[in-house]
């Protein structure tokens, strides 16, 4: 672990980690969080600082009886790179796709279905996902989708 005040964090993509509720790290990964934090100054009209941006996702993430949030919405409205739940599982959407995820990759794809679903991805990200932020994915979505 890093002695500078901060956690290391390890994901399967970045798409996971967004899912999970975390941004970009502003040190490893300068570029990607600029990106980020260029793509929430557009969806929330005011350049965040990175302990706003963190405030947020967290009341987003977690309740204060450390439950994950949720939340329901239109699965035609999603942007590429949010997870949903599907059948119990745990999805990536990609494009016309939903891919199946597991600890060490993505599985099966299957045709995005229309309808209403329960949304993994905080609030906060899919606005930034939607502004086009484009996070960096497993070689194994590209694979399966």
């Amino acid at each position: 672990m890093p002695d500078r005040g901060w956690t290391a964090l390890f994901f399967l993509d970045e798409a996971v980690a967004l899912s999970a509720g975390h941004r970009p790290c502003r040190y490893c990964r300068r570029e990607a969080y600029h990106a980020y934090r260029a793509a929430w100054a557009e969806a929330f009209r005011a350049p965040p600082d990175r302990m706003a941006m963190d405030g947020a996702l967290h009341a987003a993430r977690v309740t204060r009886a450390r439950a994950q949030v949720r939340h329901e919405g239109d699965l035609d409205d999603l942007p590429d790179g949010a997870f949903i739940l599907h059948h119990g599982r745990a999805c990536l959407v990609l494009e016309d796709r939903l891919l199946a995820y597991t600890l060490a990759r993505y599985e099966s794809a299957t045709p995005r279905p229309s309808g209403r679903a329960t949304i993994l991805t905080p609030v906060p990200s899919i606005a930034v996902l939607r502004r086009g932020y484009r996070p960096a994915l497993h070689p194994s979505a590209t694979a399966v989708a």
